[in-house]
């Protein structure tokens, strides 16, 4: 009996060693969150349908063919989880190949198959019975004490679905290489504290003081002390400048140290982000040179290119498959879509969450309708999992006022944060907002040359229509020497990246510059202007924003300007609308300022019990309604539609980016001749490989679908593969040129 056809060796692979072989890996796994044997079971029990003769003559005739067996082999596994007591993994076992779904769906696929299949199972389960007696008769299936509560039982199966499936993939794998399954050993945790605290220094010692470098150190050690501390929820409140990145992974390393954690992983809103603060994890934690070891830090997104010929490391498309490296940084969509996805993809990693220090950077950015459900899967994970959770940001939004959270307390790592905020205070505010202004006011104020030396604004808008058309007004009216650049959603990531290269170039030698940019700068893009506009926003964008200017505290006593300004007849995203009303009625002209902790406290606490967070309406109470069914394909694609329409109601889903986005190709001139190959090598390829849209990423910009299907965007888009399109209109320094303005995008 077989489980797979021939390798490169000329090997089939023997049906048993495959279940022995995935068992085993899937026990160890599933050990690490006291559920071995409930994950041996799994591995055993998920291809004994391959056991059939119908299934066995199919698989030579498509070793000879090339095609595909199709024919059903996971239905023995379910049936065998209800005989042996534990029916509730019999959803695991029916998905390892397509995704998890709902009992219902499961029951009636198994109780329906027609009679072809029931035979097939009695035949798999005559041959199987003999050489795995235990798998077929035993003693009930144990699960880990506490999970009785079906919303508890969701996060249990996630994280068994994980390991078995990445069980599956490891063995299997394996086979095709004609070796034996990697995974990597546990991280030498001491080795990799002693390394970054010898490569922190070295860094500090090769720049320059700065007046803020006292509460930098403060901040650090306040995290190292704090990771002695038990596990569970953490809370770093400190305000940018303060040299959060760092401190925040050493807390993460030193808490993995003392408590035995297996890896450190940093999640962060934007891909921005993501690069740089990997870029600063490699230089404190990665090997030096060729032979100075493995690599330790994996960095994990949708636009890092991962394989022998790109800058990511040799191991680093496995490792980013299922996260088996020691040191992760991510974004928060892949590590939240992962933990509430449905699709083995995506879920393989899932199980690394067990016994992990999960860092969370720039948490306020998290999307307010799904928070209910994001801290109720955290809370979960540092109860039941062993996983301890760190949540850093400059502006701590109050999740402890959400029901999930509102009987636990945090390790508050900074006792005063305060104190610290007004010791790093390094910007005033301004605010115009009355009358408002009109936006060519506001560029003729920005545009205007400033004679005191500091000649460099940064404009942050709320949209990328409005921030396209200040770009424009700036290019009309300043001088022409000086720099104006345009930073949005707009641009693929290969323009942003050289648009921040230069701005900062132009920042660090003191020469005039003026950037309009989307709020993707706000969550920690390291760039320091003396001066910040800033479109009415929320409280956490207002106060993010300031993070942008006066960064280093070297303007003095003066500090840093933010000038909060509100546009007139200048549209917003309609998710402004709630927190930009509370924003006004706490933060303002002749009341707090966005930096007062107290008044942003209170407007989180107020916004979070609003109904876009929770209620019976709020998309987290569908999430965790179908949570609380075991209704997988609901939590991740929404209910039916109960309004005559086909589909489902995405929502009411479980999705970190909201609206529904389709990738373009751009023509980003410095790199056309790089763009043209590789756009001729897919259109000749039959089966492109994945490197090849990997290498291509750089390069696409994300437009909303039904943006792309409008007929004059329609008409400008040539098709590739798939989703994919070629863009053949305009494309300028403000990225992708759309009529009428733009509005569409992500910002």
């Amino acid at each position: 009996m077989w489980a797979h056809s021939v390798n490169s060796t000329g090997v089939r692979h023997h049906l048993v060693d495959h279940l022995e072989g995935t068992a085993s890996l899937a026990e160890r796994f599933a050990s690490v969150f006291g559920a071995g044997p409930a994950g041996r079971f799994l591995g055993l029990a998920h291809d004994t349908g391959k056991a059939s003769c119908a299934w066995q003559q199919r698989l030579l005739l498509a070793e000879s063919t090339g095609g595909r067996v199709g024919f059903e082999h996971k239905s023995l596994g379910v049936l065998l989880a209800r005989r042996r007591g534990a029916a509730a993994l019999g959803l695991p076992l029916h998905g390892h190949h397509g995704g998890l779904t709902s009992p219902a769906f499961v029951d009636t696929e198994v109780n329906n198959a027609p009679a072809e299949h029931a035979r097939a199972r009695l035949e798999a389960e005559a041959a199987l019975r003999p050489l795995l007696p235990a798998l077929f008769e035993g003693p009930q299936v144990p699960l880990p004490p506490g999970f009785s509560v079906k919303v508890e039982l969701d996060m249990l199966l996630r994280l068994l679905y994980s390991a078995l499936v990445d069980a599956d993939g490891l063995d299997t794998a394996a086979h095709r290489a004609g070796g034996q399954a990697h995974v990597t050993p546990p991280a030498d945790m001491a080795m990799l504290w002693d390394r970054f605290v010898r490569r922190r220094e070295r860094m500090l010692a090769g720049r320059g003081a700065s007046t803020v470098d006292k509460w930098r150190e403060e901040v650090f050690h306040a995290c190292v002390a704090a990771a002695s501390g038990p596990g569970g929820f953490f809370r770093l409140p400190a305000p940018t400048g303060s040299g959060k990145t760092i401190a925040a992974g050493a807390f993460g390393l030193r808490h993995a140290l003392e408590h035995g954690k297996s890896r450190v992983i940093v999640a962060v809103p934007f891909i921005t982000i993501t690069e740089q603060n990997a870029a600063v994890y490699r230089q404190l934690l990665d090997p030096d040179g060729p032979g100075g070891g493995d690599p330790v830090v994996l960095e994990h997104h949708s636009q890092v290119r991962l394989g022998e010929d790109g800058p990511g490391p040799w191991w680093a498309r496995l490792a980013a498959e299922n996260w088996d490296a020691p040191f992760v940084v991510t974004t928060t969509v892949q590590l939240f879509e992962s933990l509430f996805g449905r699709r083995p993809a995506a879920m393989r990693k899932v199980h690394r969450l067990a016994n992990a220090v999960i860092v969370l950077d720039e948490v306020q950015a998290l999307p307010a309708p799904l928070l209910v459900p994001i801290v109720h899967g955290l809370r979960q994970l540092t109860n039941r999992f062993g996983t301890t959770v760190l949540l850093a940001s400059a502006t701590q939004p109050d999740l402890w006022s959400l029901n999930p959270l509102k009987n636990t307390q945090p390790t508050e790592i900074i006792n005063e944060p305060q104190r610290l905020y007004d010791a790093l205070r390094r910007v005033r505010y301004e605010w115009w907002t009355d009358p408002k202004p009109s936006l060519e006011q506001v560029a003729e104020r920005v545009s205007a040359p400033n004679p005191s030396g500091h000649d460099q604004i940064l404009t942050i808008m709320n949209t990328i229509g409005s921030a396209r058309r200040m770009w424009e007004l700036l290019r009309e009216q300043v001088a022409a020497d000086m720099s104006v650049f345009h930073l949005s959603t707009a641009m693929c990531p290969a323009h942003r990246r050289d648009v921040l290269t230069e701005v900062r170039d132009l920042l660090a030698d003191g020469k005039p510059v003026r950037l309009v940019s989307t709020q993707l700068i706000e969550a920690g893009v390291d760039v320091d202007f003396p001066t910040v506009y800033r479109a009415m926003a929320p409280a956490d964008s207002l106060q993010q924003a300031a993070g942008r200017a006066n960064r280093e505290g070297v303007l003095g006593q003066a500090g840093g300007r933010v000038v909060v300004f509100d546009p007139d007849e200048v549209g917003s995203p309609p998710s402004y609308t709630l927190p930009v009303r509370l924003t006004r009625e706490r933060i303002g002209p002749g009341s707090a300022d966005p930096d007062d902790l107290k008044a942003l406290r209170d407007y989180y606490r107020s916004y979070f019990g609003q109904p876009p967070v929770k209620g019976p309406e709020s998309r987290g109470y569908a999430v965790q309604a179908a949570r609380g069914s075991l209704d997988f394909h609901t939590v991740t694609e929404g209910p039916r539609r109960v309004d005559g329409r086909e589909g489902r109601d995405r929502s009411r889903a479980f999705r970190m980016i909201e609206d529904d986005t389709v990738p373009i190709v751009v023509p980003y001139e410095p790199a056309q001749q790089v763009i043209d190959d590789l756009v001729a090598e897919l259109r000749a390829s039959p089966r492109p490989e994945p490197e090849l849209f990997r290498q291509l990423q750089p390069y696409l910009a994300m437009v909303k679908r039904r943006t792309r299907e409008r007929a004059d965007v329609a008409a400008l888009c040539r098709p590739l593969v798939g989703d994919l399109v070629e863009w053949v209109g305009t494309y300028d320094g403000a990225g992708l040129v759309l009529t009428p303005t733009g509005e569409d995008f992500i910002a």
